[in-house]
């Protein structure tokens, strides 16, 4: 009889072992499975993705307001396109922000970013470029921070400041940001006004644009009420402070 237990045991352990490796677990490994960074998994040439960085060259970049990309300020290192730090505080980059040259109203993007200690960043959308102005006075802003140690950190309202937040405007709910140093996965997702920012996996902001709430959010803000934050055809742009900060995976897909 206990050798009969024995063999019923291990005929049900064995099973339970099947259905983990082929069941719900074994899709999710399935799921992570990535192409290596600056090229499409075979999911994303299907969607309709196209790169916006390809590792090596800055090919589609260049200064807000300009023609060609920043002589210095930026650099492309080692598969990624890198904002060099100054050490000189909050007080702009080198190199200034910069944008991809095209125009996207309803899109998907996902970029993979990686700040350093005490650092910030952002990433614009929907922008205008208008001369004299800075690239915050239209586009909003996925913020990038280093949230243990960066001050903006413990300024705005209940974590508005903190990385993934739309800046200055909605908080980033989860707050599921990895340490300095660490990547995080940027997504942005504009379709008709309704604008969805993903990190990390997981949806964390999402508001409507051009709404009665939109524009009470908004002059409550920082930001020009006239100017920002409209449904239209934009500029894509990083930011560029003295702090370093790296980006790669740059991906969008228009809808």
């Amino acid at each position: 009889m206990k050798s009969r237990n024995l063999a019923v045991s291990a005929t049900v352990l064995l099973a339970v072992v099947l259905a983990w490796s082929c069941g719900p677990a074994a899709e999710r490994r399935a799921e992570v499975v990535e192409a290596p960074p600056n090229t499409l998994t075979e999911q994303e040439k299907e969607e309709g993705f196209i790169l916006m960085f390809d590792g090596e060259t800055t090919t589609g970049w260049r200064s807000y307001n300009g023609d060609a990309f920043p002589e210095q300020g930026w650099a492309v290192e080692e598969g990624t396109l890198r904002c060099i730090g100054t050490g000189n505080g909050e007080s702009g980059s080198r190199g200034g922000d910069i944008v991809y040259d095209g125009l996207f109203r309803d899109f998907h993007m996902k970029v993979d970013w990686k700040i350093s200690e005490g650092g910030n960043s952002g990433i614009f959308y929907l922008g205008r470029e208008i001369e004299g102005r800075p690239i915050h006075h239209t586009a909003p802003e996925f913020q990038i921070l280093d949230n243990d140690r960066h001050s903006d950190a413990r300024r705005g309202v209940d974590g508005n400041r903190k990385a993934a937040a739309l800046y200055d405007i909605l908080p980033a709910v989860p707050q599921n940001t990895l340490p300095a140093g660490e990547w995080n996965r940027a997504e942005i997702i504009v379709y008709r006004g309704s604008v969805f920012h993903r990190q990390n996996g997981e949806d964390v902001v999402e508001y409507n644009l051009g709404t009665p709430e939109w524009e009470e959010m908004v002059e409550k803000s920082k930001f020009d009420v006239e100017l920002f934050g409209k449904y239209i055809e934009g500029v894509i742009g990083l930011q560029g402070k003295r702090y370093d900060v790296w980006f790669r995976n740059i991906k969008i897909r228009e809808y």
